[in-house]
């Protein structure tokens, strides 16, 4: 969903004679419909590699569709505020004013992102693939996660909360969890100025 949706559905004021679950069970109902709303659609905006056909034994002909994966974790921020974070390959987005869903043929894996005083570390799950297929990218305030085979296509291009030293990353795999530490910059002492 778009950052306004989110902004909208946590600025609205609760009324004290409704429960949070109720609150969030109307923010279900509201992700329903919108999907719904999409996937009438769908057959039209989806892209070409993801749809295949397929012959039954009977001799019919059949479209396949997929994969396609959405989801979304919630979780409270260090500053007390809630923090929605989406992941999958189907994302809606605002075209021509109007809210449609985008589908791409690479998956957006699950990531965590975790800081400590030295360090960010970076938790990815990227199931069914080798290490190897990984390549990793990083910068000082990004870092890339992409997977490119015949079976499974992953990218994330995660916003690190501190400048790192893209030298200093190790990263692990392994049960189809991607972890990445990677050491936070050292702030420059800078030079005394005498007066």
């Amino acid at each position: 969903m778009s950052d306004e949706f989110w902004d909208r559905w946590f600025r609205r004021r609760f009324s004290p004679f409704r429960s949070i679950f109720e609150d969030i069970e109307e923010m279900f109902r509201e992700i329903e419909n919108f999907m719904a709303r999409e996937f009438e659609e769908f057959p039209r905006e989806a892209p070409r590699n993801l749809i295949r056909e397929k012959t039954l034994p009977d001799g019919t002909k059949v479209r396949e569709w997929g994969p396609f994966i959405y989801g979304y974790t919630f979780t409270i921020g260090p500053d007390g505020k809630p923090r929605v974070r989406e992941f999958g390959n189907v994302k809606p987005e605002m075209r021509f004013g109007r809210p449609r869903i985008s589908i791409r043929e690479e998956r957006e894996p699950l990531v965590d992102v975790m800081e400590t005083d030295d360090e960010v570390k970076v938790i990815a799950e990227l199931p069914g693939v080798e290490k190897k297929d990984i390549k990793l990218y990083g910068t000082e305030d990004t870092l890339t996660i992409s997977v490119d085979t015949a079976e499974r296509k992953y990218y994330k291009k995660v916003e690190l909360p501190s400048a790192v030293d893209a030298k200093s990353a190790k990263a692990s795999y392994k049960n189809g969890v991607l972890e990445v530490r990677l050491k936070k910059k050292k702030e420059p002492e800078g030079e005394p100025i005498l007066l």
